[in-house]
């Protein structure tokens, strides 16, 4: 047994079982992207405030990206704490080994509740930074909030683009899957309620791991290969869903993510789309995109929702009015953001939060 397993047991009062470790593969459809949704039609897509109407409402907004940006670091806007101290009723493992791959060792942080549910529900959480640096601790703060609720959660880092070029973080994404449900007697979790959240970067990832779940092609060799990387439901925070469109700030990103110029490797560019893999099978979504986002264009999104509609799959869209990239950053934001992604979940994986 390892040392995360003998700490997250002796951490969780004993309420886990021993370890089943397992472990995936399977295959992927795609389809020509929707064009952008136009002003008319964006009233009919799915609404935020019509499926959680008793979420705190948004904050007034800005009118470009660069006035929210300077409101929240001028203190003019509420910012969320750059650390928040975990409760006492969440366990933490860090640094647990979910995989490897080649030379590297795939690294997450395990947020758990003492008080373990038989059947509770897993979050895998994938951070951002442009696929170019590590960052799990990103996501700390939110992991360890739906801990308390009873949720057992991984923060996970991936390879960026210095260690290698997609599709290793998506395999690495789907790695870290395929490890939580492997390990789901032990984590206190039903292996068939399983749902990513990721912000930028990390949102795309967690989209395309969704909208490829069992992609022989996409699965990558870290571990586990004989378990689904399948999840219920995917959280997307302002991430790209169309990278053969230029994202103007973030081109350079884009081309060491995907290892070429996109004249060079249009296919690749298109396989690193997660519009080109919308089928109806795909998992209940929930997007949340601010409209004066520079990083990454609501546009992006606007088509994403476009393109779940059409497939007749399950979504929420929060389209945010007058809010940049980053803007769970403001206080106000994050705390809509969390209460509606809360309600999702509870919605989509069939699990009622235990809020402390």
């Amino acid at each position: 047994m390892s040392s995360w397993q003998r700490t997250f047991l002796r951490r969780s009062s004993g309420a886990l079982l021993a370890l089943g470790l397992a472990a995936a593969g399977c295959a992927s459809l795609t389809h020509e992207a929707p064009k952008t949704a136009g002003a008319a039609d964006l009233a009919s897509l799915a609404n935020a405030d019509a499926f959680a109407p008793d979420a705190p409402p948004l904050p007034g907004g800005f009118d470009t990206s660069d006035e929210a940006s300077d409101a929240i670091r001028e203190d003019r806007v509420r910012r969320v704490p750059d650390e928040t101290p975990v409760p006492d009723s969440v366990s933490v493992a860090r640094d647990v080994v979910y995989g490897e791959a080649g030379a590297y060792r795939l690294l997450l942080d395990l947020y758990a509740p003492r008080d373990a549910t038989p059947r509770g529900a897993g979050l895998v959480f994938v951070h951002g930074g442009a696929w170019e640096r590590h960052g799990r601790d990103y996501f700390a703060a939110w992991a360890a909030h739906f801990a308390a609720r009873g949720y057992v959660c991984a923060s996970i880092d991936y390879r960026i683009s210095g260690e290698a070029p997609f599709p290793s973080a998506v395999e690495d994404t789907k790695c870290a899957i395929r490890w939580m449900r492997g390990n789901a007697s032990t984590l206190g979790i039903d292996p068939e309620h399983i749902a990513l959240i990721g912000q930028s970067a990390g949102a795309h990832l967690a989209l395309m791991a969704a909208y490829t779940a069992d992609d022989v092609g996409l699965e990558g060799s870290g571990g586990h290969a004989s378990v689904s990387s399948r999840v219920r439901a995917v959280v997307d925070l302002y991430g790209p869903t169309d990278l053969t469109v230029p994202l103007d700030t973030k081109e350079d990103a884009v081309r060491d993510f995907l290892g070429a110029p996109r004249r060079k490797a249009p296919e690749r560019y298109a396989e690193a789309s997660p519009l080109a893999h919308v089928t109806p099978d795909d998992p209940a979504t929930l997007i949340i995109h601010g409209t004066v986002d520079v990083i990454v264009p609501v546009e992006q999104s606007d088509r994403l929702a476009a393109a779940l509609g059409a497939q007749g799959i399950p979504y929420v869209y929060d389209r945010q009015s007058g809010w940049h990239h980053a803007m769970d950053r403001a206080a106000a934001v994050n705390a809509r953001c969390l209460f509606i992604v809360e309600r999702f979940l509870e919605r989509y994986l069939d699990y009622v939060s235990t809020a402390k």
